[in-house]
């Protein structure tokens, strides 16, 4: 089967939370494995990712740099994360398929993700990044023009638009490399933001999309029978919290999307993830299903996690790469 896997920018730093390049790589190389069991298992597989933590660290930098050399933006953020993670996935991921016996290219896309200037997002950020700073420390970053807020007795804190990804702008290359056999890292951190001009130009925006969200359209786009979500627990949890806490299993859409509108799940941390599970389904998927990373093997058949079942047949061969767009050529 064609299959997404969304990793999280947890699985992307040591267990401690380090963020060292060495625990990085070392996380990353453990994320790989059951990565290429997927792939020895003869699936197609696109990988797409986080970087939360990737890109706070860039911001401490801009923070702490503010005064000597001018803030990274946002969109370049998402690049230069995409880069750095990509290719640290494609030596590791390399490296787990030859100890399978498998030559398995591996590829990396800087991929953008396509949102509308006028979501209200940007007109009204609320998303909030990065650190508390003292109100003379945001003042500088205020000044190179990002929005802060008071944040009462934390100090500031930076916020900024969080559009609805509207499309994944490198799809038809993403499925010109899986045509080619390739396994793909795509879209990470939920695709660098770009939206279009008046002339139709494209043009990056300080924006941060939600990674699960895009996830779920690129799952759609590239025709994929499953989504999985990894996360750092097996289920999605009803009742959290509560003596009445229950792990959730298999599901219809139905049944999931009555739990989301009782408010079950936290905006800020499993509501993005049960959101796109729902769109993929809803959208035609297999089905969706959200684990932990170390069983996403077994997730494909949705045998773990909380899956929500869609349609019952897996999609029919793939038809050849289309011809790319002129923004691709």
């Amino acid at each position: 089967m064609r299959v997404v896997v969304a990793l999280g920018g947890n699985a992307m730093i040591g267990p401690d939370g380090s963020a060292t390049p060495l625990s990085q790589r070392a996380a990353i190389a453990a994320a790989m494995s059951p990565v290429a069991d997927l792939v020895a298992a003869g699936h197609e597989v696109v990988l797409t990712h986080g970087n939360g933590p990737q890109v706070g660290n860039i911001l401490v930098k801009n923070e702490l740099a503010a005064a000597v050399v001018p803030p990274v933006p946002l969109d370049w953020c998402g690049a230069q994360t995409q880069a750095t993670i990509g290719f640290t996935m494609l030596d590791t991921l390399e490296a787990a398929l030859a100890e399978r016996g498998l030559t398995t290219p591996v590829a990396a896309i800087v991929t953008r993700t396509l949102v509308s200037v006028d979501d209200p997002g940007f007109t009204h950020p609320t998303k909030p990044i990065g650190r508390y700073l003292p109100r003379e420390q945001a003042q500088t970053l205020i000044d190179h023009g990002e929005q802060w807020e008071d944040r009462g007795e934390h100090g500031w804190r930076r916020v900024v638009a969080s559009p609805e990804p509207v499309d994944v702008l490198e799809t038809c290359t993403l499925l010109t490399l899986l045509g080619a056999g390739y396994v793909v890292v795509a879209a990470g951190g939920g695709g660098i933001p770009v939206a279009r001009s008046a002339n139709g130009q494209l043009h990056g925006v300080e924006a941060v999309i939600d990674k699960d969200l895009t996830a779920a359209l690129l799952s759609q786009a590239v025709g994929a029978d499953v989504l999985v979500i990894a996360t750092d627990v097996p289920n999605a949890v009803i009742h959290w919290g509560t003596p009445r806490a229950a792990p959730i299993g298999r599901v219809s859409l139905e049944q999931a999307q009555a739990y989301a509108a009782e408010g079950q799940f936290a905006s800020g941390s499993m509501g993005p993830k049960v959101e796109a599970a729902m769109r993929f389904v809803r959208a035609g998927g297999l089905r969706s299903v959200i684990t932990s990373l170390d069983q996403i093997a077994a997730a494909i058949d949705g045998e773990v996690g909380t899956v929500i079942e869609g349609r019952a047949e897996p999609r029919p061969p793939c038809p050849s790469p289309p011809t790319l767009p002129s923004h691709e050529r």
